[in-house]
């Protein structure tokens, strides 16, 4: 479990909070081990971005979205083997009936900041989701919105990432990555950079 903790001290009412520091993905633990990428299910952005016609098209917005985390983790932490979620999508499908759709677990509400323990049905879907691809963790991306940056026209992307021990039901780690850029992908690819720093 990663513990967050945040500067405390007086802040002008009219500005935002600062928000807490990305904590960078555990992968020292999860070295050697097959990880599941689970899709992402949610994207938003604020009406003030004018993104409409961006992130508009939900499936192809999804989709887009999954590629870019799969294959910026693939490069950036080759030491996991990471089961991409179109692995997950035939796997669910050869064993329709037994485990559920990845793309319909409701993953999304995984972002609230107080959750540890999974509940079910989802922690039974995800441990046999995992007991037929192999591996004990999941990496569930919960949740994509994109919000207005202090530099416009730049935007945020906030990218809330979970990791959960399938075996236990529980949330071990989980942070909130932040990237800006002046389109979608440039600053959902800067946000999953965030969770491997110290690389270019």
């Amino acid at each position: 479990m990663v513990a967050l903790t945040g500067a405390c001290g007086a802040q002008d009412p009219d500005q935002r909070p600062t928000p807490k520091p990305t904590a960078p993905l555990p992968t020292a633990g999860l070295s050697g081990q097959r990880v599941s990428l689970m899709p992402l299910t949610l994207i938003a952005a604020e009406d003030t971005l004018h993104w409409d016609m961006l992130v508009g098209d939900r499936r192809g917005s999804l989709d887009k979205a999954d590629s870019v985390l799969a294959v910026h983790l693939a490069a950036r932490a080759p030491e996991v083997t990471w089961v991409e979620p179109a692995e997950l999508r035939r796997t669910a499908r050869r064993a329709a009936g037994l485990v559920a759709d990845p793309d319909r677990m409701g993953t999304s509400f995984l972002r609230a900041d107080q959750l540890v323990d999974v509940p079910d049905p989802l922690r039974y879907q995800l441990r046999t989701l995992s007991g037929l691809v192999g591996g004990r963790f999941v990496l569930v991306p919960a949740g994509l919105v994109y919000r207005p940056s202090a530099t416009p026209p730049a935007a945020t992307a906030e990218l809330s990432v979970v990791l959960i021990d399938t075996r236990l039901g529980k949330i071990g780690w989980r942070t909130i990555a932040r990237g800006d850029g002046e389109d979608p992908w440039t600053a959902l690819t800067r946000a999953v950079k965030n969770l491997t720093p110290g690389l270019p």
